[in-house]
C-alpha cells in the first residue's frame, strides 16, 4: 500500500484556495496510484485561524468544504485536516482530521492535547477529545494523533505536562501506524528536538510513525514542513523538502507490519543549524507575507549604510528580486561619509534603486521649531529620536504614495533593550531579522557573502565598522550598551531560557549589567507593544508568543 505524506502551504482564511490545493494534490496522488493521501492539520482554514474561528459564516463555508472534499475523495482515501462542529457542551468546535474513503466520511478525530502557551492558543476555540479510537483502513489499525497530541512532554521547552499521552493510548488500543497532523512552528532547534521525539515515540511504543506537517508562513510564525516517515527500529526513512510545497511517499508492507521507502532521496538535508536555516526561515516568512497578503510585490527600506539594513536590503533583494526594492539613505549632519558610500556600493551590488534625502533641512525646522520649547536644556535622547522620527516619515510616505511594504531593519538586541525609536526606525509592516541579535546579524552578513552570495555583496566596511545610530557626534553602540557579545548572552538567557539574575551572575556576568540590561528590556516593553511584526526564529521572539505586562512593579522589586 502506497502512503503519500504532502505538507502543504495553505492561506489562513482562504478556505476556496486551500480545498482546491487539497483537491489537486488528491487529484495528482490518485494518477501516482496512492492508497493514502495524509495532509497537514487545519489544511481548509489555514493554521492558526485565531478569530476567524469566533464567525459563524466562517466556520459554515468550512463545514461546507469539508463535504466537498470527503465527496471529491474516489480512488484515493485522504486524511486531511480542519475544524469540524461540537454537538455537545463546551466550545463550538473541535481541531479534527477527517479519513474519506471513496466519496464517504469513513473517520472522525479530534486533537486531544490542546496548547495554550507561545504562539498557541487551542484551548480558546476548540473542545478536546475524551475518547481515544483507532481509525480502521484496508486492514490496518491507524492511530490518528493532531500536532500537540505527538509531543506529549516532549516539547522544547516544557511550559506544562499532560496527564495523558495519546500514541500510548492509541498503541494500546491496537494501531499499528501512528499518523501525526500537524501545524508545528519553525524554531532554531525544532528540527532535532522534532526528529528525537518522534525516534523516541517509535522506539517505545514499537510502532512506525507517520509525521504531517504544514509548510510556509503567516504573517510572524514560519513553518518548516519537516514531514519524515520513521519505521518501528525508529530510522527515518522518508522525508519532504523543508521550507517548501513538497511530498514523500511510503509503502505499508502488511507482512512485516512496517513502512519502507518507495524512493527515498538520501540528498534532502535540512538546513544546518544557526545561520543556514535561519535565512531559510526568513526567505520563507518573507516570501509568503507578500505573497499571501496579496497587496504589493514591493518594498521599500531605509538604508543607513549600517549592517541592520544591508542585511534586510540583501535578504530583500534576494527573495523578491532587486527590481522589487526600493532603498533610501537619509544621511544628517551627524552622519558619516561611509554611512552614504557604503549604502551606495551595497546597492549598486545587489541592483536595487537607491534614493537619497539628506535630511539636515527638515531636522533645522525641527529645532527651530521646538527652540522655545527647549530652550536652556542639553541636546540628549529627543533630539536624537527626532533624526530617527523624521526618517519614519520620510519612508512611510514613500510607502503610502507607492503602495510599497515597508521592511523594519531592527534586530532583537535592539528591540530586546529599546535602542530603537518608536514612530522612526520602528515603523514598518514586518521586521525581518527582529528575531535575530545583533551578534546573529554579523554571522548572517558573513556567511552570504562567503557561502550564499560567494562574493562581497555587502560591504566589508558595512562589517568590520563599529555599530553606531549616527544620532549625535562620534556615537557608538558601545556608549550605551554592553558589548554585543555580553550583551546577547544576557538576553538569550532571560529571554529564551528564561533564567534568573542568580543563574546569570553564576555563569560569570557581571551583576550591576545584568540588572540593568534586565531592566531596560522590561521598561520597554511599550514599545514592541507597537513594533512591527516579528519573523519568529527562536522559541521565544518578541510577539504573539511572549506576554510581558508593561506595567509591573516586580523588576523594580526583585533583590540579587
Amino acid at each position: 500500500m502506497k502512503i503519500r505524506l504532502e505538507q502543504l502551504n495553505p492561506v489562513i482564511g482562504d478556505i476556496k484556495g486551500n480545498s482546491e490545493l487539497i483537491l489537486k494534490s488528491l487529484r495528482e496522488a490518485e494518477l501516482n496510484g496512492v492508497h493514502l493521501l495524509i495532509l497537514p492539520e487545519l489544511g481548509v482554514t489555514g493554521y492558526p485561524p485565531q478569530d476567524l474561528l469566533e464567525n459563524k459564516s466562517f466556520r459554515d463555508t468550512c463545514y461546507r468544504a469539508n463535504d466537498e472534499i470527503v465527496r471529491s475523495a474516489k480512488n484515493t482515501a485522504l486524511l486531511f485536516g480542519t475544524i469540524t462542529p461540537n454537538s455537545g457542551y463546551g466550545r463550538k468546535m473541535h481541531n479534527s482530521a477527517l479519513l474519506a474513503i471513496k466519496g464517504k466520511l469513513h473517520g472522525t478525530v479530534h486533537k486531544s492535547l490542546l496548547p495554550t502557551y507561545d504562539v498557541f492558543d487551542d484551548f480558546r476555540y476548540f473542545e478536546p477529545n475524551k475518547q481515544f479510537h483507532c481509525v480502521d483502513f484496508e486492514g490496518m489499525k491507524l492511530g490518528i494523533t493532531i500536532c500537540e497530541d505527538i509531543w506529549y512532554n516532549e516539547n522544547e521547552v516544557q511550559y506544562h505536562t499532560y496527564e495523558t499521552d495519546p500514541a500510548r493510548v492509541l498503541k494500546d488500543l491496537g494501531a499499528e501506524v501512528i499518523i501525526n497532523v500537524s501545524a508545528s512552528p519553525y524554531t532554531n532547534s525544532k528540527h532535532e528536538n522534532r526528529k528525537r521525539m518522534l525516534q523516541n515515540h517509535a522506539r517505545k511504543l514499537n510502532l512506525p510513525i507517520l509525521y504531517i506537517n504544514q509548510v510556509g508562513a503567516h504573517t510572524d510564525i514560519v513553518f518548516d514542513g519537516d514531514s519524515m516517515a520513521i519505521n518501528s527500529k525508529a530510522e527515518v526513512i522518508a522525508n519532504t523538502i523543508p521550507f517548501s510545497h513538497s511530498y514523500t511517499d511510503v509503502i505499508w508492507n502488511s507482512e512485516t507490519g512496517d513502512i519502507e521507502p518507495d524512493k527515498y532521496d538520501s540528498d534532502i538535508k535540512y538546513p544546518s543549524k544557526g545561520t543556514p536555516r535561519q535565512f531559510e526561515a526568513i526567505r520563507c516568512g518573507l516570501a509568503d507575507y507578500f505573497r499571501k497578503t496579496g497587496v504589493t510585490s514591493k518594498a521599500v527600506l531605509g538604508l543607513s549604510g549600517g549592517i541592520d539594513s544591508a542585511l534586510v536590503c540583501a535578504i530583500a533583494a534576494d527573495v523578491l528580486g532587486p527590481e522589487n526594492v526600493t532603498a533610501i539613505t537619509m544621511p544628517s549632519s551627524f552622519s558619516s561619509e561611509g554611512s552614504v558610500t557604503d549604502s551606495v556600493q551595497l546597492s549598486e551590488n545587489l541592483g536595487v534603486e537607491l534614493i537619497e534625502i539628506p535630511i539636515k533641512s527638515l531636522y533645522g525646522e525641527f529645532e527651530s521649531t521646538l527652540e522655545p520649547i527647549f530652550v536652556g536644556t542639553e541636546f540628549n535622547v529627543a533630539e536624537e529620536n527626532l533624526q530617527s522620527r523624521i526618517r519614519g516619515t520620510l519612508l512611510m510616505a514613500y510607502s503610502n504614495k507607492f503602495g510599497h511594504f515597508l521592511l523594519t531593519t531592527g534586530n532583537k538586541s535592539e528591540y530586546a533593550v529599546g535602542y530603537a525609536t518608536l514612530y522612526g526606525d520602528m515603523n514598518g509592516a514586518l521586521a525581518i531579522i527582529g528575531d535575530l541579535y545583533k551578534t546573529e546579524v554579523y554571522e548572517m552578513a558573513n556567511w552570504l557573502n562567503t557561502e550564499y552570495f560567494k562574493k562581497e555583496v555587502i560591504p566589508v566596511n558595512t562589517i568590520a565598522k563599529p555599530p553606531s545610530a549616527e544620532l549625535r557626534p562620534g556615537q557608538k553602540d558601545s556608549d550605551s550598551l554592553p558589548d554585543y557579545e555580553v550583551l546577547d548572552n544576557i538576553l538569550y538567557r532571560y529571554i529564551e531560557l528564561q533564567q534568573s539574575p542568580y543563574d546569570m551572575v553564576a555563569a560569570g556576568h557581571n551583576k550591576d549589567v545584568i540588572v540593568e540590561v534586565i531592566k531596560l528590556v522590561d521598561y520597554t516593553e511599550f514599545k514592541r507593544y507597537q513594533a512591527a511584526p516579528v519573523l519568529k526564529l527562536s522559541s521565544k521572539s518578541f510577539g504573539s508568543g511572549r506576554r510581558w505586562p508593561i506595567v509591573q512593579r516586580w523588576t523594580n522589586n526583585q533583590k540579587i
